[in-house]
């Protein structure tokens, strides 16, 4: 879809250079910069170009549709013939435009270019989800299509225009997965839902997986009231069913339930809480002044060769003026040492990319920044709607910052893919080290 487009815009690209070479675009450019020739609004020239090609295009549907011209001496031949238009007003992305509609006499000429029923123009509707997408409510919409092109919606015909996705949603939220992904990433956003009458604060949960090739992708969204162990036995049953049959290692914030339910689906997979969720967590009642320096005081427990090692660092901390201070942030990394050690038997390669589900909060910052402007959805099918289009935003405009600096020097600036495309860093070294550590599950993969 996208060398098509390419295709068509170098090809519009081209007419244009031609026309204005020839110079029969002068005397329209002298007119518009005399101000004789607006060229939006009512009776613009961008509209009236709509209008003359949408017609051109109709009467040409009906041409092939009867098998003579108009004017045409075989028109008396066949039973069927013109018979007159009636006037349609399409909503466009250049604003209302009134097009006049041809008709025969049979009653049987079904206009393909402006279908029955039909009252926008379909790169409307992309401008409508691309708004959506965007975090823009459907109020917000509503507003921006007044000001901007004169074309004023329904509440209902936005909604319904955005709904279409949903179709498109849940094919992707019961895709087939891959059989096998050494790391997979889980972490929430909340957001409010009314549910019942009653509004609540619900997580919507995302999962990414790292495939065989360090590629991440985006596995499934799912809303809950909470985290318990039924929920996560849920999802991992979802996406055991959906063709996961193997983890190596699931990499969360220790949320309550999920071990268990890792456990039994896959049996053999490693749970590792988050070193930076234990770092936020041990920070959390401690005095803004301080939490450099108890930060600074930990990383010798993370950062430790062994276990045997972390838990001397730790003693030291427990031990010290900080750690006396903030006694919380102790406990913090006792509660969760059992499954925090598992991380020190890996090596640095390993290490770096277990370390933190950044791979989905550096995602989860730009869906908070989408559903900000909501302060409540309709139902947990919105949530899901609304995260989906916005991950398909996102991707959509890394993958075009990335194309604009193709071929340059010097170092990037464009992030890459948040999700479904970004290759994970130093993936050849952390799979050759996986590989060490789990030869018998990772090498009927390779």
């Amino acid at each position: 879809m996208t060398n098509t487009n390419e295709t068509r815009n170098r090809t519009a690209s081209e007419a244009v250079e031609e026309l204005k070479a020839s110079g029969a675009l002068d005397e329209l450019f002298s007119k518009i910069d005399s101000g004789d020739v607006e060229l939006t609004g009512d009776g613009g020239l961008v509209p009236m170009l709509i209008k003359e090609t949408l017609e051109r295009g109709l009467q040409a549907e009906m041409t092939s549709h009867l098998g003579y011209a108009p004017g045409d001496r075989d028109a008396k031949r066949t039973p069927n013939s013109r018979n007159g238009s009636y006037g349609k007003t399409l909503a466009t992305e250049a604003g209302d435009i009134e097009v006049a509609v041809p008709r025969d006499r049979a009653g049987s000429f079904t206009p393909r270019l402006v279908p029955k029923g039909s009252r926008r123009l379909g790169g409307l509707d992309d401008m409508i989800i691309s708004l959506y997408a965007g975090g823009m409510t459907i109020r917000d919409i509503q507003h921006h299509l007044v000001t901007t092109i004169g074309t004023e919606l329904s509440h209902e015909t936005i909604s319904n225009i955005t709904d279409a996705v949903l179709e498109a949603v849940l094919e992707w939220q019961q895709r087939s997965l891959d059989d096998f992904y050494p790391v997979v990433y889980l972490d929430a956003i909340r957001v409010k839902v009314r549910d019942n009458g009653h509004v609540r604060s619900k997580a919507a949960h995302i999962a990414v997986g790292v495939d065989m090739d360090g590629i991440k992708h985006v596995l499934g969204i799912w809303v809950q009231n909470t985290e318990g162990a039924s929920f996560w036995a849920h999802v991992c049953a979802e996406l055991a069913n959906r063709g996961v049959r193997d983890v190596l290692i699931v990499c969360c914030d220790g949320l309550t339930g999920l071990p268990e339910a890792i456990e039994a689906t896959w049996p053999d997979s490693l749970v590792q809480t988050c070193v930076v969720h234990l770092i936020r967590a041990a920070n959390r009642f401690v005095a803004y002044g301080d939490r450099k320096a108890v930060s600074k005081a930990l990383k010798d427990v993370y950062s430790a060769a062994n276990e045997d090692t972390a838990l001397v660092a730790l003693e030291a901390f427990t031990s010290s003026e900080l750690g006396r201070k903030y006694p919380s942030a102790v406990a913090v990394w006792e509660n969760a040492w059992e499954r925090f050690t598992p991380f020190l038997s890996f090596p640095p390669m390993l290490r770096r990319v277990i370390y933190t589900t950044n791979t989905i909060e550096s995602l989860n910052y730009q869906l908070r920044k989408v559903t900000k402007n909501r302060s409540q959805f309709p139902t947990d099918d919105s949530v899901v709607k609304l995260l989906w289009l916005a991950i398909c935003n996102i991707e959509d405009k890394r993958a075009r910052e990335r194309e604009k600096e193709r071929g340059t020097t010097g170092p990037r600036k464009a992030s890459g893919r948040l999700v479904q495309g970004q290759i994970t860093t130093n993936w050849k070294q952390a799979l050759a080290q996986l590989q060490v550590a789990y030869p018998d599950r990772i090498n009927p993969y390779l």
